[in-house]
Parts: C-alpha cells; structure tokens; sequence
C-alpha cells in the first residue's frame, strides 16, 4: 500500500487543476501548514513501512538525517514507540554524515544526536546503528568508506532515506560540485554551510571544515526518498531544486531523477514557488484582496513603475487579463490599491487620539492604551522596532517591554570573564550574593571544549543581557519598574539547543499579560530566526492569549506582529507602517549600540555578516524605499507591522 506522500498526480491528464498549478515543478512535492504536522505524516509513513516489513519478516533499512529537520519526525517515532507499541527491532539504520574530525561523545557529533533524539528511546539493536565515524584516522578512511558502502549493500540497500536540504543544495554533505556518481568519501564544507552551523558551534571557528558523507549516487539508490524543508530560509533553494535544471551546483536537484522522491515542505519553504509567488503566471486565480494587493505590488516592481501609472496593458502582459476583466479597469484598481497602501502608514502606532480612525491602523480610543512589547532576547525590542517603541512611550501609552529569555547562550565567554574580573576587583560593589566571581573567573579559564556553562556562569552573561536592556529602555524613555524579565524556563539549558515549550513557560507569559489587561501586544513573528527562539517564544504567546481569550478584557487586545532582526514583511503583508524620521533612526541605532556584549561580535547571526544595527537600519530604509517606488510619500525609514487574529 502506498502511503499518502508516495500517490503522485496523474500528469498525464494535463487539466486545468493540479497540472497546471505545478506545471513548472519537477518534482513531487507536498505542502502542509506546520512542520509538526507534516512531520507526523513522514514519521507515520516511517512505521508504515517498519510494520510491513516486519509482517514478512524481512529488515527495513532506514537511511537517516540530522539538523533542525528530523528532529519532529524523531519525537513521534519516539511516542508511537512508548505509546503504540513501534518495535524498530527489525530496523537497520545508516546515517548520511558525519563532521570530520568529531569525537562520539562530543555534543555536536551526529552520532550524538541521534541517540539523544531516537536511538536512546527505542529498542533498536546497537549493532544495527551505523553512523559515520569522525574518528577514523586520514589514512584509513578511503577504506572505511568504501566498507561503509559495502555494509548498506549487505543490507539490501536504503529501503527509506529521510533528508534535509541546506542552502547550498547539499544533500548529506554533497555540496556544490559533488558529482551524481559521487559515493561515500570526505567533503570539504561550503563556507555557506559552515555559516550556517555556526550556531551549534559558537562560532564559525569551531565548525569543522571537512565533514564524511554518504554520496550522491548512494542517495539516488534508496527505494523511496523524502526531503523535508521548513522555514523561510530554504523557500530560495527548494525553488531551485523544484523548478530549476539539474546541476551539480545544486546537488539536490538529482533528485529530479529519482522515481519515488517527495519533498515534503511546510508553507514558508514552499513560499517562493512559482504557484505560490505569482499563482497568476500558472492559471487563473481566485482573486481575494490579499493575493490582488501582492501581484499589483509585484507588477509595481517588475514594470519600474508606481502604483498609479499602471496600465490595462501591464496587466494584460503580465498574467493578470483576468484579474482585468473582474476589476474592469486599471484606474479603479490603482486607486483602490494606492489608498489600502496609504492607509497603513501611520506616525501614531497607539492610534490617534480624537480623529476618524475608520480608515487608520489603530483605533483611536482609548486615547491612552496599555501596550506589552515582547522581546524574545534582550535587544529584539530596539533592532525590530526601536523607532516604534519610543513613539508609544512619547505619545503617552502605558508602555511595558516583557524579555521572554534570559539571552545567555548569546553572551561570549570572553565578555563574561571581562565582568567578572571587574566585579571580582571592585571590592566592596554591592553584587549579586548567588555569583562567586572567583570560581566563575576559574571556570571560565578552564573552560573545555562543548562544556555547558555552570548555574553562576549563566547567571552572570544573563545579568549583562538584563543590564544592557536598563541601558537601552531607559535612553528610549521607559520606567525601570515597566521593565520585565521572564527568564522562560524552556531557554535555560545552557546550550544552544533548547526545551520544547512547556506549560510553566505558557503560564508566566500568561500571567504579565493577565496583570497588565493590554490593549495592544507587540510581538516577534520573524521565524527565519536561526535557533529556533522566536519561534517557541511567539508560540507561549498565541497559547496564553488563547486560554485568556475568554476574559473581558482580552475583547479590546490586538496582537500586532513584528520582523526586522532577519527580514520584514513584504508590502502586501504590511497592517502597519510606521515612519521615522532621522532623528528617530539616529535614536534607534544607539539604543541598540547599548547591547555592547552583542556588538562586532554576533554568535548567532545566521546568513547575514552585519551587526543587528546594520541590518535592521537598512532594513527599515529598503521599506521606505518601496514604499516610495510604489508612488506614496517618501520617509526615511519604515518600521512594519502585521496584525494577527488570535
């Protein structure tokens, strides 16, 4: 029996529905909401083949990934195993790679990670876990590649490969290059690669640079084949690898070849295919206003032209004939466009006091309003909306900032040190009595390689993230007492990776907003964050307004979404545009200077080599910019905001 993922469209029958819409994709592909959710289907699809193989008695070789990716797909295989019973004792595993050279031990090995995410839980056999060794010296490893490839043929080859894709292309470690008749063999990382690992590995400079990869042609060899990709960050390279030409630059567009591949993607990974991008270049389109204002601010930009000095002709030429003949005319559209657009921006993110406020972003009354900005690390407030928060606090709203963690991991052990020199020199300051300068000065000295961070050692680079944000808040113009730390147990691991998110989590965001009844709750939805923060700390807040959702006061709340530390709405998204003038950009900029333990030295930057100031002052001067092109007045800055309904 085939399994939900693996039932492809018939594309022999080229009709106007699900042909058409995938016309320009070459491989099979599936598009759910969350990574959760599609997560439990590849899993079930996992145990579907585990059980009919067990039913003939047969093993079931299962080829197997590491990163953010699997992690869900191992947690649901880890319960099916507790809760129903999944015996994976008939199950041989291959894992695609590994970092060279890497002890077994070290928390960053492969080898560690899956037995902290799958092996450890399940009752597979040991001696069925093969994982690539980082230890094998220099001068045996051609041999124990070739014999880790005879060992998957002994097996009877890959019955299931799961896979991630990073974003060079590479599957495995395949970077760009990697020849299709590629086998098992030591790569050199792509520098993209070694970037975007550097989280884990705090710091670029401890990423391996050479890594052991199952190759390309062993990959092509397995039955069946899922890749998953989920978040912004990948919607540019599964563009490539679903619509573009097979080449080595991009290895995983190979998989174009395979007979049984499925990409499974959730909505952000998929968002830049063509279907999704500009669904009026593949067919006709149910024209709702949101997806009108995206293609005639596309149209904007492809033509050079602003709003109002679109033609019948331009929308003609560019796929929208149809959208033409329901509108009936470009004038009407331009016009109706032009105001949508006109009406997001507004200097009064609080609203207006005293004005008409049918056609503004905020609502006028009341004219004061209690306002929580949640900042999921101790300077998201000022990089995202800086310029924004100074406002509300000028036009006289009740202005609480709520830092949802302590931001530790993001402290280096070089500016820790420097604190605790200092502190432990000033006789006499009034300290914190929990922290023993000596002992974290020692620690710190004799700080080995992985090594978590003692209890005092946290307690101190949380203390520096909370003191740079007093900095910052009090230049902005906040009270200190409207300055809250939450400390969200779930970050508290003293490693980058962290807890899922827990009930007590739920409950302290619950409960600020409980006490202060806001009438507007600012918040993080930039989910391109790297490390996965953003994203658990924007779910403990749709989960606690959820449950006070029934409470009186929760009628008057508006939950208003924020980006800007990794990238910002695109202009159709935008609910909110709040200008800045020079000065303000000026004042955002220093606020953020005040976070100096975050300054010229980014742990956790991602793909882009810029401060935070850098990126975000540009950022919020490209959506002016656009603004601007598209024909509305031409300000200095933009920061942006997207209203959620909760």
């Amino acid at each position: 029996m085939k399994s939900a993922l693996e039932i492809k469209p018939d594309i022999s029958y080229k009709s106007a529905g699900k042909f058409e819409e995938t016309r320009f994709e070459k491989i099979h592909n599936e598009i759910f909401k969350s990574s959760a959710e599609a997560s439990v289907i590849v899993a079930q699809e996992i145990a579907q083949l585990i059980r009919s193989k067990q039913e003939k008695n047969k093993s079931c070789v299962l080829g197997l990934a590491t990163g953010s990716s699997p992690i869900k797909v191992y947690e649901e295989l880890v319960r099916m195993h507790r809760e129903e019973g999944l015996s994976f004792s008939n199950v041989i595993t291959f894992n695609l790679d590994e970092y060279y050279p890497m002890n077994k031990e070290n928390n960053q090995s492969y080898h560690y990670f899956m037995h902290q995410h799958l092996f450890n839980h399940i009752d597979i056999n040991p001696e069925n876990i093969n994982i690539p060794d980082g230890t094998v010296s220099i001068e045996e490893l051609n041999q124990y590649c070739i014999d880790y490839e005879m060992n998957i043929k002994q097996a009877g080859g890959l019955d299931f490969q799961l896979l991630g894709i990073g974003r060079t292309g590479h599957v495995g470690f395949n970077e760009p290059g990697s020849h299709i008749n590629s086998g098992t063999r030591i790569i050199t990382l792509d520098h993209i690669t070694r970037v975007d690992a550097s989280s884990d590995f705090n710091g670029i400079d401890n990423v391996p640079k050479r890594a052991i990869t199952m190759g390309v042609s062993t990959i092509m060899r397995s039955k069946r084949i899922v890749l998953m990709a989920w978040g912004q960050n990948k919607a540019d390279i599964i563009k490539r690898t679903i619509q573009g030409d097979i080449s080595s630059e991009v290895p995983a567009t190979f998989l174009q070849n395979h007979p049984n591949a499925t990409f499974v993607l959730d909505q952000s990974a998929a968002s830049e295919l063509t279907r999704f991008k500009t669904p009026w270049l593949v067919g006709e389109c149910i024209w709702t206003q949101e997806l009108k204002s995206k293609a005639i601010v596309w149209l904007c930009q492809k033509t050079k032209q602003s709003i109002l000095k679109l033609t019948d002709r331009d929308y003609n030429n560019n796929g929208m004939s149809d959208l033409l003949a329901q509108e009936g005319s470009a004038y009407d559209m331009n016009i109706n466009m032009f105001n949508i657009l006109q009406h997001t921006i507004t200097g009064w993110p609080g609203g207006k006091p005293n004005t008409d406020d049918s056609h503004r972003p905020e609502r006028a009354n009341p004219a004061k309003k209690r306002v929580i900005l949640f900042s999921p690390h101790p300077d998201d407030d000022v990089i995202s909306m800086g310029g924004t928060f100074s406002k509300l606090i000028k036009q006289g709203h009740d202005v609480h900032v709520v830092y949802q963690t302590s931001g530790n991991i993001a402290v280096t052990d070089d500016e820790a040190l420097k604190f605790a020199e200092v502190c432990n020199d000033f006789v006499g300051a009034d300290l914190p009595k929990d922290i023993n300068f000596k002992s974290v000065i020692e620690f710190l000295n004799n700080k080995s390689e992985n090594q978590i961070d003692s209890l005092e050692v946290r307690k101190l680079k949380g203390l520096i993230r909370r003191r740079e944000s007093y900095a910052a808040t009090r230049y902005i113009g906040l009270k200190d007492e409207n300055t809250h730390f939450l400390d969200l147990p779930f970050y508290e691991t003293g490693q980058v990776k962290k807890n899922p998110l827990g009930p007590e989590d739920i409950a302290i965001v619950k409960e600020i907003i409980a006490r202060i009844k806001p009438h507007q709750v600012f918040a993080a939805g930039d989910l391109a964050d790297p490390h996965g923060t953003h994203e658990v700390c924007l779910n403990a807040i749709f989960a606690a307004m959820k449950e006070l959702k029934p409470e009186k006061y929760m009628d008057d709340c508006w939950l208003w979404l924020y980006r800007g530390a990794w990238h910002e709405w695109d202009i159709h998204e935008i609910d909110m545009a709040v200008p800045l003038s020079p000065s303000e950009v000026l004042l955002k900029r220093h606020a953020i200077l005040y976070h100096q333990s975050q300054k010229d030295r980014v742990m956790f930057q991602g793909n882009d080599s810029r401060e935070f100031w850098v990126r975000a002052e540009d950022r919020n001067k490209n959506t002016a910019i656009l603004y601007d092109e598209l024909g509305l007045a031409e300000y200095e800055a933009i920061e942006a905001f997207k209203r959620f309904d909760y």
